[in-house]
């Protein structure tokens, strides 16, 4: 693993550095396909950028709230650059409630919109993946499979590989806008079923799994409540397809 790079007096995150490449290329698919979609890539791209900035508040918050401590004496933490010190899911949250206020309020259509961003955010899937590599979180159970990989003094399965992988095979299927073309809302629910699929899998092999009374995995049932609503939206706007013809 590879957490950091230091240039002189500097001191690289590389994991950080990923993340930010990933939200480049994504943004860069992102105003591409909304302009293919006949949508404004500059209201898209706003929109997409006001919801990550309240969705990083909102995650920083929330773990600041969940851990008082590590802030109380050093408020000005808040602001540091540490992916690690997120809560993800009040982020994905005040992400998801910003987003719908603003599609509303910017009068955007939501399938043709969502469709826009489902190239990009199975990219940064990618990229996700790419910083577990390089930081070692996201690490595996220990096993003694041929291919395990040495990681805290432990010979474990390569998750953070086989996320990557997952991940670029989403963004492969995505590209190919199947089995709907895009602007029907499908390719993004495409995107969310077939990543909250790869979590459910990936989540049998993590080492840092949180474990839920009666053994049962936080993250996997989380994903089966997305694929859930995935599933709901696609039964959905199925019917509203056989109504309109």
């Amino acid at each position: 693993m590879f957490p950091y790079l230091r240039l002189g007096s500097f001191l690289i995150q590389m994991p950080l550095l990923a993340l930010l490449a990933g939200l480049w290329g994504s943004m860069v698919i992102l105003e591409r396909e909304a302009k293919r979609l006949k949508l404004d890539p500059s209201r898209v791209s706003n929109l997409v950028s006001y919801s990550l900035v309240a969705g990083i508040v909102g995650a920083r918050l929330g773990y600041a709230l969940k851990f008082p401590a590590l802030y109380v004496s050093k408020p000005l933490s808040l602001l540091a650059l540490t992916p690690t010190t997120l809560l993800p899911f009040m982020g994905i949250l005040v992400g998801m409630i910003a987003f719908w206020i603003l599609i509303d309020y910017q009068k955007l259509p939501l399938r043709q919109t969502l469709d826009s961003l489902a190239p990009g955010l199975a990219l940064i899937m990618i990229f996700i993946g790419l910083a577990h590599i390089l930081s070692g979180d996201a690490f595996g159970s220990p096993t003694n499979a041929p291919w395990a990989i040495r990681l805290w003094n432990e010979y474990r399965h390569p998750v953070q590989f086989y996320e990557t992988l997952l991940a670029l095979m989403v963004f492969t299927v995505v590209l190919g806008r199947f089995p709907k073309p895009a602007g029907t809302g499908w390719n993004f629910l495409l995107v969310v079923v077939l990543s909250a699929a790869s979590r459910i899998f990936l989540e049998a092999f993590r080492g840092d799994s949180i474990f839920l009374p009666g053994g049962f995995r936080e993250a996997q049932l989380a994903a089966l409540g997305v694929m859930g609503v995935g599933f709901y939206f696609v039964r959905k706007w199925t019917n509203l397809e056989t109504l309109e013809e």
